[in-house]
């Protein structure tokens, strides 16, 4: 008698996603319309998108800057969203100079 088993190697994908990113990302606003708060803000960055798109041009360079967690990144990713490109985030950290 023979123990057989399936082979199961595939049952399971091992990612190197943080426990629970996804669907934190899911809560996160995708749009500038769903962000909430900083309405001057949000206002001024639409302004920018739709010139941007009139004039069938990239988006000009944009620089936010402010202590972890106020949404920095979450904005970064809505506009490469608003405007159906792709995004690439660094750190600062990972890109300073020593001198």
């Amino acid at each position: 008698m023979t123990d057989e088993r399936p082979d199961r190697s595939t049952d399971r994908v091992v990612s190197g996603k943080r426990h629970g990113e996804d669907q934190e990302q899911n809560l996160r606003p995708q749009l500038l319309r769903e962000i909430i708060g900083q309405e001057r803000v949000v206002e001024n960055l639409g302004i920018l998108v739709d010139a941007a798109k009139a004039r069938k041009e990239p988006l000009d360079h944009i620089l936010f800057y402010g202590p972890p967690g106020i949404g920095k990144t979450t904005l970064s990713h809505v506009m490469s969203r608003e405007m159906g490109v792709n995004i690439r985030v660094t750190a600062g950290p990972a890109v300073e100079r020593a001198g």
